[in-house]
Protein backbone atom coordinates (compact mmCIF):
# COMPACT_ATOMS: atom_id res chain seq x y z
CA UNK A 1 0.00 0.00 0.00
CA UNK A 2 1.34 3.78 -0.76
CA UNK A 3 2.85 5.37 2.08
CA UNK A 4 0.09 8.44 1.79
CA UNK A 5 -3.02 5.60 1.50
CA UNK A 6 -3.31 4.99 5.47
CA UNK A 7 -3.49 9.24 6.04
CA UNK A 8 -6.33 9.64 3.87
CA UNK A 9 -8.61 7.01 4.84
CA UNK A 10 -7.67 7.88 8.57
CA UNK A 11 -8.33 11.47 7.64
CA UNK A 12 -12.00 10.49 6.21
CA UNK A 13 -12.57 8.33 9.47
CA UNK A 14 -12.00 11.84 11.40
CA UNK A 15 -13.83 14.06 9.53
CA UNK A 16 -16.62 15.88 11.17
CA UNK A 17 -20.15 13.90 11.10
CA UNK A 18 -21.75 16.72 8.80
CA UNK A 19 -18.65 16.02 6.01
CA UNK A 20 -19.06 12.66 6.51
CA UNK A 21 -23.22 13.05 5.90
CA UNK A 22 -22.18 15.21 2.86
CA UNK A 23 -20.30 12.19 1.30
CA UNK A 24 -22.30 9.65 1.73
CA UNK A 25 -25.28 12.11 -0.25
CA UNK A 26 -22.95 12.59 -2.58
CA UNK A 27 -22.32 9.12 -3.06
CA UNK A 28 -25.75 8.16 -3.30
CA UNK A 29 -26.81 10.58 -6.05
CA UNK A 30 -24.04 9.36 -7.57
CA UNK A 31 -25.55 5.94 -7.45
CA UNK A 32 -28.86 7.54 -8.11
CA UNK A 33 -27.53 8.59 -11.39
CA UNK A 34 -25.85 5.54 -12.55
CA UNK A 35 -29.19 3.79 -12.07
CA UNK A 36 -30.88 6.44 -14.09
CA UNK A 37 -28.26 6.25 -16.71
CA UNK A 38 -27.80 2.48 -16.68
CA UNK A 39 -32.31 2.53 -17.17
CA UNK A 40 -31.81 5.74 -20.12
CA UNK A 41 -29.61 2.98 -21.56
CA UNK A 42 -32.23 0.02 -21.00
CA UNK A 43 -34.92 1.90 -22.93
CA UNK A 44 -32.88 2.87 -25.42
CA UNK A 45 -31.85 -0.62 -25.85
CA UNK A 46 -35.58 -1.65 -25.67
CA UNK A 47 -36.69 1.32 -28.47
CA UNK A 48 -34.23 -0.30 -31.12
CA UNK A 49 -34.99 -3.48 -30.43
CA UNK A 50 -38.78 -2.45 -31.09
CA UNK A 51 -37.53 -0.11 -34.06
CA UNK A 52 -35.88 -3.39 -35.57
CA UNK A 53 -38.87 -5.70 -35.05
CA UNK A 54 -41.26 -2.99 -36.90
CA UNK A 55 -38.68 -2.59 -39.71
CA UNK A 56 -38.14 -6.27 -40.24
CA UNK A 57 -42.23 -7.20 -40.31
CA UNK A 58 -42.72 -3.95 -42.39
CA UNK A 59 -39.57 -5.80 -44.63
CA UNK A 60 -41.38 -8.86 -44.81
CA UNK A 61 -45.01 -7.57 -45.29
CA UNK A 62 -43.69 -6.13 -48.16
CA UNK A 63 -42.42 -8.49 -49.34
CA UNK A 64 -45.33 -10.68 -49.17
CA UNK A 65 -47.46 -8.03 -50.87
CA UNK A 66 -44.76 -8.35 -53.39
CA UNK A 67 -45.07 -11.75 -54.13
CA UNK A 68 -48.71 -11.68 -53.69
CA UNK A 69 -48.90 -9.59 -56.41
CA UNK A 70 -47.22 -11.55 -58.70
CA UNK A 71 -48.75 -14.62 -57.95
CA UNK A 72 -52.05 -12.67 -58.76
CA UNK A 73 -50.39 -11.74 -61.66
CA UNK A 74 -49.58 -15.25 -62.42
CA UNK A 75 -52.28 -16.74 -61.86
CA UNK A 76 -54.34 -14.30 -63.85
CA UNK A 77 -52.80 -16.00 -67.10
CA UNK A 78 -56.04 -18.41 -68.47
CA UNK A 79 -55.78 -21.84 -67.59
CA UNK A 80 -58.13 -24.40 -69.85
CA UNK A 81 -59.05 -27.64 -69.39
CA UNK A 82 -59.75 -29.64 -72.25
CA UNK A 83 -61.53 -33.36 -72.91
CA UNK A 84 -62.92 -35.06 -75.25
CA UNK A 85 -65.52 -37.40 -75.52
CA UNK A 86 -66.28 -39.43 -78.78
CA UNK A 87 -68.48 -42.36 -78.02
CA UNK A 88 -71.34 -43.62 -76.41
CA UNK A 89 -72.26 -41.71 -72.99
CA UNK A 90 -71.68 -44.18 -70.12
CA UNK A 91 -70.87 -44.76 -66.90
CA UNK A 92 -67.57 -44.40 -67.34
CA UNK A 93 -67.42 -41.39 -69.48
CA UNK A 94 -69.55 -39.60 -66.14
CA UNK A 95 -66.45 -40.66 -63.74
CA UNK A 96 -64.06 -39.51 -66.42
CA UNK A 97 -65.80 -35.59 -66.80
CA UNK A 98 -66.21 -35.90 -63.12
CA UNK A 99 -62.74 -36.60 -62.16
CA UNK A 100 -61.35 -33.97 -64.81
CA UNK A 101 -63.93 -31.26 -63.55
CA UNK A 102 -62.29 -32.10 -60.31
CA UNK A 103 -59.24 -31.69 -61.53
CA UNK A 104 -59.47 -28.68 -63.38
CA UNK A 105 -60.95 -26.62 -60.20
CA UNK A 106 -58.06 -28.55 -58.36
CA UNK A 107 -55.79 -26.64 -61.13
CA UNK A 108 -57.70 -22.89 -61.13
CA UNK A 109 -58.54 -23.51 -64.44
CA UNK A 110 -60.50 -20.65 -65.59
CA UNK A 111 -62.69 -22.50 -68.32
CA UNK A 112 -63.52 -26.14 -68.90
CA UNK A 113 -64.26 -27.45 -72.21
CA UNK A 114 -65.85 -30.85 -73.39
CA UNK A 115 -65.06 -31.21 -77.11
CA UNK A 116 -68.50 -33.45 -77.84
CA UNK A 117 -68.79 -36.04 -80.70
CA UNK A 118 -71.54 -38.53 -79.56
CA UNK A 119 -74.34 -40.58 -81.02
CA UNK A 120 -75.81 -40.89 -77.14
CA UNK A 121 -75.99 -42.62 -74.68
CA UNK A 122 -77.80 -43.77 -70.98
CA UNK A 123 -79.63 -42.06 -69.55
CA UNK A 124 -78.90 -42.01 -66.32
CA UNK A 125 -75.41 -41.72 -66.51
CA UNK A 126 -76.24 -38.18 -69.07
CA UNK A 127 -78.15 -37.21 -65.51
CA UNK A 128 -75.11 -37.74 -63.96
CA UNK A 129 -73.37 -35.14 -65.98
CA UNK A 130 -75.37 -32.56 -66.32
CA UNK A 131 -75.91 -33.05 -62.42
CA UNK A 132 -71.91 -32.36 -62.51
CA UNK A 133 -71.87 -29.23 -64.72
CA UNK A 134 -74.76 -27.23 -62.98
CA UNK A 135 -73.14 -28.02 -60.00
CA UNK A 136 -69.83 -26.48 -61.16
CA UNK A 137 -68.42 -23.66 -59.92
CA UNK A 138 -65.86 -23.24 -63.10
CA UNK A 139 -67.34 -21.86 -66.19
CA UNK A 140 -68.22 -24.91 -68.68
CA UNK A 141 -67.98 -24.64 -72.68
CA UNK A 142 -69.03 -27.40 -74.99
CA UNK A 143 -68.07 -27.33 -78.46
CA UNK A 144 -69.36 -29.89 -80.98
CA UNK A 145 -66.42 -30.66 -83.29
CA UNK A 146 -65.63 -31.24 -85.58
CA UNK A 147 -67.36 -30.24 -88.89
CA UNK A 148 -69.91 -33.59 -88.96
CA UNK A 149 -69.70 -34.52 -85.35
CA UNK A 150 -73.06 -34.59 -83.35
CA UNK A 151 -74.68 -34.11 -80.51
CA UNK A 152 -77.20 -36.83 -80.64
CA UNK A 153 -79.15 -38.46 -78.41
CA UNK A 154 -77.57 -37.69 -74.50
CA UNK A 155 -75.56 -35.45 -76.24
CA UNK A 156 -78.39 -33.10 -76.36
CA UNK A 157 -78.51 -32.43 -72.45
CA UNK A 158 -75.15 -32.24 -72.50
CA UNK A 159 -74.81 -29.73 -74.89
CA UNK A 160 -77.79 -27.51 -73.01
CA UNK A 161 -76.19 -27.97 -69.67
CA UNK A 162 -73.25 -26.28 -70.35
CA UNK A 163 -72.63 -22.49 -69.87
CA UNK A 164 -71.64 -21.65 -73.38
CA UNK A 165 -72.84 -24.25 -76.05
CA UNK A 166 -70.53 -23.79 -79.41
CA UNK A 167 -71.34 -26.18 -82.48
CA UNK A 168 -68.72 -26.15 -85.39
CA UNK A 169 -70.28 -25.51 -88.79
CA UNK A 170 -71.31 -28.92 -90.16
CA UNK A 171 -72.40 -30.41 -86.55
CA UNK A 172 -75.83 -31.52 -85.99
CA UNK A 173 -77.92 -31.48 -82.39
CA UNK A 174 -81.48 -33.32 -81.33
CA UNK A 175 -83.12 -36.74 -81.50
CA UNK A 176 -82.93 -36.91 -77.88
CA UNK A 177 -86.43 -39.70 -77.56
CA UNK A 178 -85.88 -42.68 -75.32
CA UNK A 179 -86.13 -45.93 -75.91
CA UNK A 180 -84.71 -49.28 -74.95
CA UNK A 181 -81.51 -51.61 -74.51
CA UNK A 182 -80.30 -51.70 -78.32
CA UNK A 183 -82.89 -48.95 -79.59
CA UNK A 184 -86.23 -51.66 -78.75
CA UNK A 185 -89.49 -49.12 -78.50
CA UNK A 186 -90.90 -49.27 -75.73
CA UNK A 187 -94.33 -50.53 -74.29
CA UNK A 188 -96.70 -47.89 -74.82
CA UNK A 189 -97.53 -46.87 -71.12
CA UNK A 190 -93.70 -47.09 -70.14
CA UNK A 191 -93.08 -45.08 -72.86
CA UNK A 192 -95.00 -42.52 -72.21
CA UNK A 193 -93.88 -41.85 -68.63
CA UNK A 194 -89.90 -41.87 -69.50
CA UNK A 195 -90.77 -39.26 -72.34
CA UNK A 196 -92.70 -37.04 -69.79
CA UNK A 197 -90.31 -38.24 -67.14
CA UNK A 198 -87.22 -37.46 -70.34
CA UNK A 199 -88.81 -33.48 -71.47
CA UNK A 200 -89.58 -32.32 -67.73
CA UNK A 201 -85.05 -33.05 -67.33
CA UNK A 202 -84.38 -31.36 -70.48
CA UNK A 203 -87.47 -28.30 -69.76
CA UNK A 204 -85.53 -27.80 -66.41
CA UNK A 205 -81.97 -27.37 -67.85
CA UNK A 206 -83.64 -25.36 -70.48
CA UNK A 207 -84.36 -22.92 -67.39
CA UNK A 208 -81.49 -22.99 -65.53
CA UNK A 209 -79.53 -22.34 -68.64
CA UNK A 210 -81.95 -19.14 -70.03
CA UNK A 211 -82.27 -21.64 -73.58
CA UNK A 212 -85.82 -22.25 -75.47
CA UNK A 213 -87.22 -24.55 -74.12
CA UNK A 214 -89.75 -25.47 -76.39
CA UNK A 215 -87.14 -26.42 -79.08
CA UNK A 216 -84.80 -28.72 -76.98
CA UNK A 217 -88.22 -30.04 -75.44
CA UNK A 218 -88.87 -30.91 -79.59
CA UNK A 219 -86.15 -33.16 -79.72
CA UNK A 220 -87.35 -35.75 -76.79
CA UNK A 221 -91.49 -35.01 -77.78
CA UNK A 222 -90.93 -34.91 -81.37
CA UNK A 223 -86.99 -36.11 -81.81
CA UNK A 224 -86.25 -33.14 -84.04
CA UNK A 225 -82.65 -32.73 -84.56
CA UNK A 226 -80.67 -29.26 -85.75
CA UNK A 227 -78.03 -27.88 -87.57
CA UNK A 228 -75.69 -25.72 -85.85
CA UNK A 229 -76.51 -22.88 -87.72
CA UNK A 230 -80.50 -23.45 -86.32
CA UNK A 231 -79.74 -24.60 -83.08
CA UNK A 232 -78.15 -20.71 -82.61
CA UNK A 233 -81.26 -19.57 -84.36
CA UNK A 234 -83.45 -21.51 -81.75
CA UNK A 235 -81.65 -20.54 -78.96
CA UNK A 236 -79.98 -24.11 -78.13
CA UNK A 237 -76.50 -22.91 -79.26
CA UNK A 238 -74.82 -19.36 -78.15
CA UNK A 239 -72.07 -19.80 -80.97
CA UNK A 240 -70.57 -21.41 -84.47
CA UNK A 241 -66.77 -21.10 -84.47
CA UNK A 242 -64.87 -22.91 -86.54
CA UNK A 243 -61.64 -24.24 -84.31
CA UNK A 244 -61.40 -24.32 -80.80
CA UNK A 245 -58.41 -21.08 -80.43
CA UNK A 246 -61.51 -19.27 -82.34
CA UNK A 247 -64.20 -20.22 -79.36
CA UNK A 248 -61.72 -18.79 -76.77
CA UNK A 249 -60.76 -15.98 -78.11
CA UNK A 250 -64.59 -15.24 -78.41
CA UNK A 251 -65.73 -16.39 -74.93
CA UNK A 252 -62.70 -14.73 -73.56
CA UNK A 253 -64.39 -11.64 -71.10
CA UNK A 254 -68.24 -13.68 -71.64
CA UNK A 255 -69.85 -13.31 -67.65
CA UNK A 256 -71.76 -16.68 -67.56
CA UNK A 257 -73.73 -17.83 -64.40
CA UNK A 258 -72.09 -20.39 -62.09
CA UNK A 259 -72.79 -22.11 -59.00
CA UNK A 260 -71.29 -19.68 -56.89
CA UNK A 261 -72.50 -16.52 -58.85
CA UNK A 262 -71.03 -14.29 -61.59
CA UNK A 263 -68.12 -15.20 -63.06
CA UNK A 264 -66.20 -13.31 -66.07
CA UNK A 265 -64.56 -16.02 -68.88
CA UNK A 266 -61.16 -15.59 -68.92
CA UNK A 267 -59.70 -17.47 -72.18
CA UNK A 268 -58.25 -15.76 -74.25
CA UNK A 269 -53.98 -16.35 -74.63
CA UNK A 270 -53.78 -18.88 -71.67
CA UNK A 271 -52.66 -22.32 -71.56
CA UNK A 272 -55.00 -25.01 -72.99
CA UNK A 273 -54.35 -28.20 -71.13
CA UNK A 274 -55.61 -31.43 -73.28
CA UNK A 275 -56.88 -34.25 -70.14
CA UNK A 276 -56.51 -37.77 -71.41
CA UNK A 277 -58.13 -40.89 -69.81
CA UNK A 278 -55.84 -42.54 -67.61
CA UNK A 279 -54.63 -46.02 -67.98
CA UNK A 280 -57.41 -47.54 -65.53
CA UNK A 281 -59.77 -45.20 -67.36
CA UNK A 282 -58.67 -46.85 -71.04
CA UNK A 283 -58.67 -50.58 -69.52
CA UNK A 284 -62.12 -50.16 -67.84
CA UNK A 285 -63.08 -48.91 -71.50
CA UNK A 286 -62.26 -51.75 -73.22
CA UNK A 287 -63.79 -53.85 -70.69
CA UNK A 288 -66.42 -52.50 -71.03
CA UNK A 289 -67.62 -53.47 -74.69
CA UNK A 290 -70.22 -56.59 -74.66
CA UNK A 291 -68.58 -59.19 -76.94
CA UNK A 292 -65.33 -58.57 -74.74
CA UNK A 293 -67.64 -59.82 -71.42
CA UNK A 294 -68.91 -62.41 -72.98
CA UNK A 295 -65.49 -63.63 -74.31
CA UNK A 296 -64.08 -63.15 -70.59
CA UNK A 297 -66.99 -64.93 -69.12
CA UNK A 298 -66.23 -68.24 -71.48
CA UNK A 299 -62.39 -68.03 -70.80
CA UNK A 300 -62.64 -67.75 -66.98
CA UNK A 301 -65.87 -70.73 -67.01
CA UNK A 302 -64.22 -73.12 -69.06
CA UNK A 303 -60.86 -72.18 -67.22
CA UNK A 304 -62.73 -73.22 -63.40
CA UNK A 305 -64.52 -76.00 -65.05
CA UNK A 306 -60.57 -77.21 -66.23
CA UNK A 307 -59.75 -76.84 -62.94
CA UNK A 308 -62.06 -78.74 -61.17
CA UNK A 309 -62.54 -81.64 -63.29
CA UNK A 310 -58.30 -82.12 -62.96
CA UNK A 311 -57.96 -80.67 -59.45
CA UNK A 312 -53.93 -79.77 -58.92
CA UNK A 313 -53.08 -77.95 -62.34
CA UNK A 314 -53.40 -74.58 -60.66
CA UNK A 315 -52.67 -72.36 -63.75
CA UNK A 316 -56.60 -72.81 -65.60
CA UNK A 317 -58.07 -71.98 -61.98
CA UNK A 318 -55.84 -68.77 -61.55
CA UNK A 319 -55.99 -67.72 -64.82
CA UNK A 320 -60.13 -68.32 -64.87
CA UNK A 321 -60.51 -66.49 -61.55
CA UNK A 322 -58.87 -63.33 -63.30
CA UNK A 323 -60.94 -63.68 -66.35
CA UNK A 324 -64.00 -64.15 -63.99
CA UNK A 325 -63.39 -61.15 -62.21
CA UNK A 326 -62.79 -58.51 -65.67
CA UNK A 327 -65.66 -60.04 -66.97
CA UNK A 328 -67.74 -58.74 -63.59
CA UNK A 329 -66.29 -55.19 -64.03
CA UNK A 330 -67.13 -54.62 -67.60
CA UNK A 331 -70.09 -56.18 -66.50
CA UNK A 332 -71.20 -53.61 -64.30
CA UNK A 333 -70.13 -51.14 -66.47
CA UNK A 334 -72.97 -52.00 -68.90
CA UNK A 335 -76.46 -52.54 -68.92
CA UNK A 336 -76.26 -55.91 -68.16
CA UNK A 337 -79.19 -58.88 -67.16
CA UNK A 338 -78.85 -61.02 -64.73
CA UNK A 339 -81.32 -63.54 -66.48
CA UNK A 340 -78.85 -63.56 -69.22
CA UNK A 341 -75.70 -64.00 -66.91
CA UNK A 342 -77.43 -67.10 -64.91
CA UNK A 343 -77.66 -69.12 -68.49
CA UNK A 344 -73.86 -68.60 -69.03
CA UNK A 345 -73.85 -70.25 -65.58
CA UNK A 346 -76.47 -72.57 -66.14
CA UNK A 347 -74.78 -73.60 -69.71
CA UNK A 348 -70.84 -74.17 -67.97
CA UNK A 349 -72.77 -76.17 -65.45
CA UNK A 350 -74.10 -78.27 -67.59
CA UNK A 351 -70.97 -78.76 -69.29
CA UNK A 352 -69.56 -79.84 -65.89
CA UNK A 353 -72.12 -82.57 -65.90
CA UNK A 354 -71.19 -83.67 -69.34
CA UNK A 355 -67.98 -84.38 -67.47
CA UNK A 356 -68.82 -86.08 -64.79
CA UNK A 357 -71.48 -88.50 -67.09
CA UNK A 358 -69.62 -89.24 -69.54
CA UNK A 359 -70.19 -88.96 -73.80
CA UNK A 360 -72.26 -86.19 -75.15
CA UNK A 361 -75.43 -86.13 -74.58
CA UNK A 362 -78.38 -83.79 -73.50
CA UNK A 363 -76.37 -82.18 -70.84
CA UNK A 364 -73.54 -81.06 -73.45
CA UNK A 365 -76.54 -80.17 -75.86
CA UNK A 366 -78.20 -78.44 -73.12
CA UNK A 367 -75.38 -76.34 -72.00
CA UNK A 368 -74.37 -75.60 -75.37
CA UNK A 369 -78.33 -73.91 -76.33
CA UNK A 370 -78.02 -71.89 -72.55
CA UNK A 371 -75.14 -70.62 -73.70
CA UNK A 372 -76.37 -68.95 -77.07
CA UNK A 373 -79.59 -67.68 -74.93
CA UNK A 374 -77.39 -66.35 -72.06
CA UNK A 375 -75.04 -64.48 -74.98
CA UNK A 376 -78.81 -63.17 -76.85
CA UNK A 377 -79.90 -61.90 -73.91
CA UNK A 378 -76.66 -61.33 -71.73
CA UNK A 379 -77.32 -57.47 -72.33
CA UNK A 380 -80.90 -57.61 -73.97
CA UNK A 381 -82.57 -56.42 -71.14
CA UNK A 382 -85.71 -54.23 -72.86
CA UNK A 383 -87.40 -54.29 -69.31
CA UNK A 384 -86.10 -50.63 -68.68
CA UNK A 385 -85.13 -47.64 -70.22
CA UNK A 386 -81.73 -47.07 -69.73
CA UNK A 387 -80.33 -45.96 -72.93
CA UNK A 388 -81.72 -43.17 -75.86
CA UNK A 389 -82.19 -44.75 -79.15
CA UNK A 390 -78.34 -45.17 -81.16
CA UNK A 391 -76.29 -47.03 -78.59
CA UNK A 392 -76.57 -50.64 -78.79
CA UNK A 393 -74.97 -53.00 -75.74
CA UNK A 394 -76.03 -56.76 -78.08
CA UNK A 395 -73.55 -58.91 -78.35
CA UNK A 396 -72.56 -59.58 -82.10
CA UNK A 397 -74.19 -62.93 -83.41
CA UNK A 398 -70.59 -63.49 -85.06
CA UNK A 399 -69.53 -63.39 -81.34
CA UNK A 400 -72.35 -66.02 -80.18
CA UNK A 401 -71.51 -68.28 -82.93
CA UNK A 402 -68.13 -67.95 -82.71
CA UNK A 403 -68.31 -68.11 -79.09
CA UNK A 404 -70.85 -71.12 -79.07
CA UNK A 405 -68.23 -73.23 -81.67
CA UNK A 406 -64.72 -72.52 -79.78
CA UNK A 407 -66.83 -73.50 -76.69
CA UNK A 408 -67.61 -76.71 -77.51
CA UNK A 409 -64.80 -77.78 -79.61
CA UNK A 410 -62.46 -76.78 -76.76
CA UNK A 411 -64.53 -78.83 -73.98
CA UNK A 412 -64.70 -81.57 -76.21
CA UNK A 413 -61.33 -81.86 -76.93
CA UNK A 414 -60.75 -81.65 -73.16
CA UNK A 415 -62.75 -84.22 -72.23
CA UNK A 416 -61.53 -86.58 -74.87
CA UNK A 417 -58.04 -85.79 -73.46
CA UNK A 418 -58.69 -86.33 -69.77
CA UNK A 419 -61.03 -89.95 -70.78
CA UNK A 420 -59.15 -91.26 -73.88
CA UNK A 421 -56.30 -89.62 -75.18
CA UNK A 422 -54.73 -88.48 -72.08
CA UNK A 423 -51.41 -90.50 -71.77
CA UNK A 424 -50.34 -89.90 -68.26
CA UNK A 425 -52.99 -89.03 -65.80
CA UNK A 426 -50.37 -87.92 -63.53
CA UNK A 427 -51.14 -84.01 -63.65
CA UNK A 428 -54.99 -84.48 -62.88
CA UNK A 429 -54.56 -86.43 -59.90
CA UNK A 430 -54.45 -86.00 -56.03
CA UNK A 431 -52.52 -88.07 -53.64
CA UNK A 432 -55.70 -90.68 -53.17
CA UNK A 433 -56.79 -90.64 -56.48
CA UNK A 434 -53.40 -91.76 -57.90
CA UNK A 435 -53.83 -95.14 -55.57
CA UNK A 436 -56.77 -96.38 -57.67
CA UNK A 437 -54.49 -96.85 -60.37
CA UNK A 438 -54.94 -100.80 -61.10
CA UNK A 439 -57.82 -100.90 -58.95
CA UNK A 440 -60.34 -103.64 -60.00
CA UNK A 441 -63.80 -103.27 -60.03
CA UNK A 442 -67.45 -103.87 -62.74
CA UNK A 443 -69.00 -101.90 -65.04
CA UNK A 444 -71.90 -100.93 -64.36
CA UNK A 445 -73.43 -99.79 -67.43
CA UNK A 446 -72.17 -100.27 -71.25
CA UNK A 447 -69.00 -98.41 -71.67
CA UNK A 448 -68.96 -97.32 -75.56
CA UNK A 449 -66.96 -95.75 -74.70
CA UNK A 450 -68.10 -94.23 -71.99
CA UNK A 451 -70.17 -95.35 -68.95
CA UNK A 452 -70.01 -96.11 -65.06
CA UNK A 453 -68.24 -98.48 -63.26
CA UNK A 454 -67.74 -99.34 -59.33
CA UNK A 455 -63.78 -99.00 -58.26
CA UNK A 456 -63.23 -99.30 -54.43
CA UNK A 457 -66.88 -99.53 -53.39
CA UNK A 458 -67.62 -96.60 -54.87
CA UNK A 459 -69.21 -95.17 -58.28
CA UNK A 460 -67.33 -93.48 -61.00
CA UNK A 461 -68.15 -91.69 -64.48
CA UNK A 462 -65.45 -94.11 -66.59
CA UNK A 463 -64.27 -94.61 -70.44
CA UNK A 464 -62.22 -96.48 -72.41
CA UNK A 465 -60.18 -96.26 -75.63
CA UNK A 466 -61.99 -95.92 -78.87
CA UNK A 467 -63.45 -98.65 -80.29
CA UNK A 468 -63.49 -100.75 -77.43
CA UNK A 469 -66.52 -102.00 -75.99
CA UNK A 470 -66.93 -102.94 -72.31
CA UNK A 471 -70.29 -104.04 -71.62
CA UNK A 472 -72.42 -104.08 -68.01
CA UNK A 473 -70.92 -106.21 -65.68
CA UNK A 474 -67.36 -106.78 -67.13
CA UNK A 475 -64.51 -106.67 -64.77
CA UNK A 476 -62.11 -103.63 -65.45
CA UNK A 477 -58.88 -102.24 -64.41
CA UNK A 478 -58.15 -98.32 -64.14
CA UNK A 479 -55.41 -97.46 -65.99
CA UNK A 480 -55.80 -93.51 -65.17
CA UNK A 481 -57.55 -90.84 -63.31
CA UNK A 482 -58.54 -87.96 -64.57
CA UNK A 483 -60.28 -85.86 -61.57
CA UNK A 484 -63.83 -87.32 -61.52
CA UNK A 485 -63.38 -89.63 -64.73
CA UNK A 486 -61.54 -92.73 -64.66
CA UNK A 487 -59.81 -94.79 -67.82
CA UNK A 488 -59.99 -98.10 -67.28
CA UNK A 489 -59.75 -101.66 -69.50
CA UNK A 490 -61.16 -105.20 -69.73
CA UNK A 491 -59.58 -107.28 -67.10
CA UNK A 492 -59.61 -109.85 -69.12
CA UNK A 493 -57.72 -108.36 -71.54
CA UNK A 494 -55.04 -107.77 -69.00
CA UNK A 495 -54.84 -110.87 -68.32
CA UNK A 496 -54.36 -112.23 -71.35
CA UNK A 497 -51.56 -110.31 -71.60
Amino acid sequence: MPPNSAPSVRAQFSRPAGARTQVVRRTQRSGDSAVRLATIRSLDRGRNVRRLIVLTSAIVAIALLAWQSTGTALGAAPRVSVIRIDGTIDSLTAGHIERTLDQAHNDAATLFVIQLDTPGGRLDSTREIVEHMLESEIPIAVYVSPAGARAASAGTFVLAAAHVAVMAPGTSVGAATPVGSGGAELPATLSRKVSEGTQAFIRSIAQVRNRNADALEATVSRALAYSAQEAVEQDIADLIVPDMNSMLEQLHGRTVETATGPVVISSAGGKVSRVDRTLLERALDILANPNVVLALFLIGGIAVLVEVSAPGMLAPGIAGAIALALAFVGFFSLPGSWGGLLLIAVALGLFYAEASAPGFSLFGAGGLVALVLGSVFLFGDTSGPSDFPEPSYMVSPIMIAVAAGLTAVTWVLFIRFVRVEGGTSSGFQTEDQSQLEGAWGVALSDLEPSGRVRIASKEWAASTDPGVSIRKGDEVRVTGVYGQVLKVERLLQERKR
